[in-house]
Order: structure tokens, then sequence, then C-alpha cells
């Protein structure tokens, strides 16, 4: 995490992407993703089970699991003691809010220069692409689900002011108390994913990404 975090810092610009089998997946099969994925402007984490399997399979394992929002919690510590603006976007109206006062509560000397919930017209988001300019933030988090989150960094982070973008998927509902996350003994042994189904049943469909990705990982060995 210390060194993510580093890495994070001295980039001009970067996108972080919660590489979780899901968004991995999706980002194989979108040009426009893929392209960016796999540039110098990302830095990915491996944020998933699925991932730290995949990188068991290449021989190229991963030393630890980083989860999206504790990276992000991170950022916001750096912030906070820095006085860098932080611009939240994504999740209901009821949910950012309650996340942002969550947010002011636990860092209570942080700039949050903006926020505007997700429902918005991706390919015509002027209104807030302009306040995102004006306030220049030094990171966008961005809380839409993927690929819709990935989308918006990917197409609009060239045009705006700020150092670090990230899609936080569901973080804003967990930071509002909305939705818990697992305990920490599931979250260790990397069975997350098992609490969330249990939770909100609807993510079983989304599950199926997972061996994809895996076997595209496994039938890729030794191609490069």
């Amino acid at each position: 995490m210390d060194e993510c975090l580093e890495v994070v810092l001295s980039k001009e610009k970067v996108h972080i992407v919660s590489g979780n089998p899901e968004v991995l997946y999706t980002g194989l099969n979108d040009k426009n993703l893929f392209d960016n994925f796999t540039s110098d402007k990302s830095l990915i984490i491996p944020d998933g089970v699925g991932v730290q399997i995949s990188a068991k399979i290449l021989k190229t394992p991963v030393e630890e699991k980083i989860a999206g929002i504790e990276l992000m919690k991170k950022i916001l510590e750096k912030c906070e003691d820095s006085g860098e603006g932080i611009y939240l976007l994504g999740a209901s109206e009821e949910n950012l809010k309650a996340c942002v006062a969550n947010i002011l509560r636990d860092y209570p000397r942080i700039n949050i220069s903006g926020y505007h919930n997700g429902f918005f017209d991706l390919d015509n988001p002027r209104e807030i692409l302009e306040e995102i300019k004006e306030k220049k933030p030094m990171a966008v988090f961005v809380a839409m689900g993927c690929p819709r989150q990935e989308k918006f960094i990917v197409r609009y982070m060239d045009e705006l002011p700020c150092k670090i973008f990230m899609g936080v998927g569901g973080s804003f509902d967990v930071i509002a108390e909305k939705v818990n996350r697992a305990p920490r003994w599931m979250i260790d042994i990397g069975m997350e994913w098992a609490y969330r189904v249990a939770k909100e049943p609807w993510r079983i469909k989304r599950l199926g990404s997972i061996p994809k990705f895996i076997w595209t990982v496994t039938k890729s060995r030794g191609k490069n």
C-alpha cells in the first residue's frame, strides 16, 4: 500500500484502476479502456482475489491485495494534510450527501471542492466538467460502477486539471454507512465477494467475469 501511494503521488496525472476481474475483463474487450489501462496514465491495483489467483498463474504474484476503498482513504488523508481538494462524483443524491457528511466527520480539515450524483448524461456532462475545472481539485473519485465510471475517467481525464482519477465502485455507499463491508476475517481470506453477494444477491450476475478472466489469463500463459 505504501509503495502504491508513493507511485500515485509521484505521477503528474494518473487513473487508478481498481483491478478486479470485472473491471479488467471489461478493459480487455473495450479498445478505449484497454488503451488507457495499458498506458503510462494508469496504475492498476490488485483489488480482488481473482486477480491474485491470476497473478499466481502467471508466476508474477502480487505482494498484497489493495482494496480500492482503502487506497481512497489513504488519499483522503494526504489531501487533508496538504489542503488539496477532492471531488466526489456518483451514487444517489441521498447516499452521496451522507458520504460527504461522513468524510467531513472523519477528515474534518479536508477540502471537498464539490460533488455530484451519478445521474447525468455521460456524453454531455458540461456542468460537472466546468465545476471541476473551476475548483481544480487534486483528486476526483468516481462511484458509478463498471464500466460507466471508467468510461467517464478515460473520456475526460485529459481535459480536467486534476492529478488523481479513481473509480471507486460502491465505496460512497460504504462510507455513507448505507452498505457494510465484510468482516475483517472474510476480507483477509479473500471472501469479501461472498459477503457482498449474500447482502446484495443481484451481484451474483457479475461474478461470471471472474472465471472468464481467469480462463483468459490461463490461455495467455506462455504467450508473452
